[in-house]
């Protein structure tokens, strides 16, 4: 099974980057002056979300240095320690939601400082395979096509970040032991 796996993931994109010009000649969909006028269409929309990203970034940034970040996994810190959490990959659920590349940057941390086989490496990989970073998707998707009223979205990426984060926690504790 492995093996196959192994296999389909080497050939799926060489095909599908085949199969999908071959297919769209099949029906008679001009593909270059398709790519063109997506592209065009592409162009417009990167410049029109560039002041969503930039006041995103900035938010992010003094959410970051003004140490609030900080004070809000010092208050959590006890609960987890008390509940036998590593608290180490609380600042993760925390940049998360946030920063995809920042969470990134902290996992690759964790990563090397605990090891990949470790307790906290797994935790910290499943958190981030199990969440998404709900305010640039916001920010991006809503952005894009214009969406201003985005509270209830808000409101369900965040609830759904909190859940993938816990779910993370208790499968790898239940999964791979404490």
């Amino acid at each position: 099974m492995y093996e196959w796996i192994t296999a389909v993931s080497a050939w799926i994109i060489p095909f599908m980057i085949v199969f999908i010009p071959l297919y769209a000649a099949y029906k008679r969909v001009p593909v270059y002056e398709t790519f063109i006028e997506g592209a065009k269409d592409g162009f417009g929309t990167a410049i029109n979300i560039i002041p969503h990203l930039v006041g995103m970034m900035v938010a992010i940034s003094m959410f970051r240095a003004s140490g609030a970040m900080d004070m809000m996994a010092a208050l959590i810190r006890p609960l987890f320690d008390g509940l036998g959490i590593p608290s180490e990959v609380l600042p993760l659920g925390l940049l998360r939601p946030l920063t995809g590349a920042g969470s990134l940057a902290f996992t690759t941390e964790l990563i090397k400082t605990y090891g990949p086989d470790s307790m906290i490496g797994r935790i910290a990989s499943t958190i981030q395979g199990s969440t998404d970073t709900t305010l640039y998707v916001l920010t991006v998707y809503f952005g894009a096509v214009g969406i201003r009223r985005s509270k209830y979205a808000l409101k369900v990426g965040l609830f759904s970040d909190f859940v993938g984060f816990f779910a993370a926690i208790i499968i790898c504790l239940l999964v791979f032991g404490s």
